[in-house]
């Protein structure tokens, strides 16, 4: 193997990468570099001893619309393509763009919405709840 591929840290070094979640690279280039996309603070986590994590990757065809639904924990939404259009109650509608974050907050009713002409709404969606919970709950 290549001299880079044996590449190793110092402790001191390895434990702060730890600290920041750097990683290390094979390359002589170094560290992987990580941006923070999103940062804020919560409440309305999941407190049962064991939580699950989901993923969701979704799509609304221009024109589409969600039913009316809340959550019982946040809802990360993270933007790939289009534009979501987000009606929460007692609230401006807030529109997502590709690349932006949006915490949904647990407990509120909504809906949301492709409102474009011609691109779809692609998304991936994030959250912590109680193993097996539903994604959403209907609101009349």
């Amino acid at each position: 193997m290549e001299e880079a591929m044996h590449k190793t840290m110092a402790t001191r070094d390895a434990i702060a990468g730890m600290t920041v979640g750097i990683t290390t690279s094979a390359q002589l280039s170094g560290a992987a570099k990580l941006s923070v996309v999103h940062r804020e603070k919560t409440t309305g986590m999941p407190m049962e001893e064991m939580q699950e994590i989901r993923v969701l990757l979704a799509r609304l065809d221009p024109g589409d619309c969600t039913p009316r639904h809340s959550h019982r924990h946040p809802v990360t939404v993270y933007m790939l393509e289009g534009t979501f259009t987000l009606e929460l109650d007692g609230r401006t509608p807030v529109e997502v763009k590709a690349g932006e974050v949006f915490v949904e907050p647990p407990h509120i009713a909504m809906t949301g919405r492709n409102l474009s002409a011609g691109t779809p709404a692609r998304m991936a969606i994030f959250y912590v709840s109680k193993p097996d919970t539903p994604f959403a709950d209907p609101v009349a």
